[in-house]
């Protein structure tokens, strides 16, 4: 299953995101976001990708400031890749 992040610098912004998914019943986490993607301290919405039309819809109507963007995880030999989406 490929998993997508949702990026935030902000984390007050990251938990407010959260708590509209709980309530749209969306299914998301939301995790310290990975050194991986290279941007930084934050929080960041992991959800499956059948759910990103979903998450995309919220986060576009909220126009939060502190949204970096979407990122693609990929799991190879057990390490963690992440890349644009």
């Amino acid at each position: 299953m490929t998993e997508i992040l949702a990026v935030f610098r902000s984390r007050s912004q990251a938990i407010d995101c959260m708590t509209k998914m709980r309530a749209l019943n969306i299914p998301a986490q939301l995790i310290n976001t990975p050194k991986e993607a290279n941007v930084g301290c934050g929080l960041s919405l992991k959800f499956p990708q059948n759910a990103a039309n979903r998450v995309k819809n919220v986060i576009s109507r909220v126009n939060y400031s502190s949204f970096y963007g979407y990122m693609r995880i990929d799991y190879r030999s057990g390490k963690m890749f992440i890349r644009g989406f």
